[in-house]
């Protein structure tokens, strides 16, 4: 299997990107802004679905190189309403153009071209500004692993969060340090519907914490299953005991439509003498959309 692995975390995520938008060609993605790449994966992957131009497989690539463009142009500071508004007219764009087009069967051999080794890929990490997701397309009937994953440390505390399992399932599995068993989790990230944009206070080298949202602008999703961690495989690197909590596929939904930059909150209730002790470990949203998608490439 192929893993793509480089040193720098910003170096890592370039070199993705540019694998996925391949098919501008060397000149034009010197010049194009990551909006302009954004553009032109949403413009070719709605021709596609049109025109029937791309195998499943390819379209699945394509469409995860789609959302990490679109993260990298979130980072580059564009809002969500423009990428939408670009979004709106690449599509207009694909319905106005013939599907037997000679620029359009030209462009479809380049995303081909482009596409076709991103596509046989079985691994690739996804570097944030502070933290890193991990997405494996392989698979087991036997054996629950991790297909996205990213971890986390909160105190002596150690968390993996992500999609696990042949269900692809949203869980959350934590270790304490101090043998702590919570009787609930929850999981608290920015409602879109409620604000115009993402909390971005961490500066200078600040933690994930000051990138969450605020809890009054904030959507809470509580666990729906609370379970001993079902294979050694889904615990934190090293730890022998934990517990697992799976939250609901709608949770996912919200997260990927995030901004990368920010974080979600996952919240453990412990049960203590004078009440509930709650803990908190972070997570960088980062390209969690983009990995969701390479995970569909079949």
């Amino acid at each position: 299997m192929t893993t793509v692995k480089t040193s720098a975390p910003r170096k890592r995520r370039m070199a993705a990107t540019l694998v996925a938008v391949a098919a501008l060609g060397a000149a034009q993605v010197a010049a194009a802004t990551p909006s302009d790449l954004f553009y032109e994966r949403s413009l070719m992957s709605a021709a596609g679905a049109r025109c029937g131009l791309f195998t499943p497989s390819l379209s699945g690539a394509l469409d995860a190189g789609r959302a990490q463009a679109r993260g990298a142009a979130l980072r580059a500071g564009a809002s969500v309403e423009q990428l939408d508004g670009v979004q709106q007219r690449a599509h207009a764009k694909a319905a106005s153009v013939p599907c037997a087009s000679k620029d359009l069967t030209t462009a479809a051999g380049r995303v081909r071209k482009a596409f076709e080794g991103y596509a046989l890929l079985q691994r690739m990490d996804y570097p944030g500004d502070r933290a890193t997701w991990q997405a494996d397309r392989a698979s087991s009937a036997t054996i629950p692993f991790w297909r996205l994953s990213q971890p986390s440390a909160f105190g002596p505390d150690r968390l993996m969060f992500g999609l696990a399992g042949r269900n692809v399932e949203l869980l959350a599995v934590a270790t304490f340090a101090d043998g702590a068993r919570p009787y609930a989790a929850r999981l608290v990230m920015r409602d879109p519907t409620r604000t115009q944009g993402p909390y971005l206070k961490a500066r200078n080298g600040g933690g994930l914490a000051d990138n969450a949202a605020p809890r009054a602008a904030s959507r809470v999703f509580g666990a729906e299953t609370r379970d001993a961690v079902p294979a050694p495989t889904l615990l934190p690197t090293g730890a022998k005991t934990g517990m697992a909590f799976r939250f609901p596929r709608e949770a996912g939904d919200v997260i990927a439509r995030l901004d990368p930059r920010e974080a979600i909150t996952v919240e453990f209730l412990i049960q203590g003498r004078d009440g509930d002790v709650v803990r908190r470990a972070y997570v960088e949203v980062g390209d969690f959309a983009a990995g969701r998608a390479f995970l569909r490439v079949s």
